[in-house]
């Protein structure tokens, strides 16, 4: 195995989100369907052999607290005589609820487990990822799911090629700040996979459930608010994740831009769903 390595951890859109209730200890449960798409954030991976943890590249926040960092040192112990740089292009939007965060943990966990030669299946690379975050468990199964609990149980689902428009406008959502509103409802009635099934082949032209979070992504947010109220956007969009980027799915064959007829300040990408990840094959 190479001693540099430069992976893609690619973004993830919802196509629903649930919240059906929370734990005793506050966690919220959820229910969703996770998609993985073509956006990608890069990571190199420089081994080194000093059996330092170098965290590079676009971070304005603490060190310790980076998931990247966190994901390397949950598996250092199994071999502290080992190091290695992280540096990470950014392409997700942060605080855009496209799971960027979560997605360059798991490439680091995938990554790290050839590049330190230390052959941990995949089931033991998921009970890492779940101390990391709700959705690093996702991007580690590595395929298009049905989510439940607090992302720990994952139930892999075959999707159509879904081309998908994804719009952003100039804001941040922070997810604590979503999730611990009291707007937030919690006790949306809990689905079962073949609910949605049932709405897959036509999800572009009748798209099911909701997302919880946007009514208050929408309170919390003046920008994302008035992206909602976009004519062009109004009625066809719906938040993914805790904001604050919105998407809808569209047909394969449609060539229409509507990115053309939206306000200034709202960034758009075309983008295409993934079938599985692209380092699934790598556990």
């Amino acid at each position: 195995m190479k001693s540099y390595l430069n992976l893609p951890a690619p973004a993830k859109i919802n196509l629903f989100l649930h919240i059906v209730g929370r734990r005793s200890d506050g966690m919220h449960l959820l229910q969703s369907v996770f998609q993985l798409i073509d956006l990608c954030d890069y990571i190199d991976l420089e081994e080194l052999d000093n059996g330092k943890i170098i965290r590079e590249g676009d971070i304005s926040w603490d060190v310790e607290k980076d998931l990247c960092y966190r994901a390397a040192k949950l598996l250092q112990p199994l071999t502290p005589q080992k190091g290695v740089r992280i540096t990470v292009k950014k392409n997700i939007p942060t605080g855009s609820g496209l799971g960027g965060g979560s997605s360059d943990a798991a490439t680091v966990l995938i990554a790290l487990n050839q590049l330190w030669n230390l052959n941990l299946q995949r089931e033991d690379l998921l009970k890492l990822a779940v101390k990391l975050g709700a959705d690093v468990p996702f991007f580690v199964q590595g395929l298009n799911a049905f989510v439940e609990g607090i992302g720990e149980i994952i139930t892999p689902l075959t999707l159509p090629e879904f081309t998908i428009h994804l719009y952003l406008p100039n804001a941040k959502l922070s997810t604590a700040e979503v999730f611990q509103s009291d707007f937030l409802t919690r006790n949306t009635t809990s689905c079962k996979i073949q609910d949605f099934s049932d709405y897959i082949k036509n999800f572009d032209r009748t798209p099911w459930g909701r997302n919880d979070l946007e009514p208050v992504a929408r309170f919390l947010s003046e920008s994302v608010n008035e992206m909602f109220l976009e004519p062009e956007l109004s009625k066809k969009i719906r938040l993914t994740g805790s904001g604050a980027a919105a998407f809808y799915v569209v047909e394969s064959e449609e060539v229409e831009d509507p990115s053309l007829n939206i306000s200034k300040g709202i960034q758009h990408w075309k983008v295409r769903g993934l079938q599985k990840h692209p380092l699934y094959d790598w556990v």
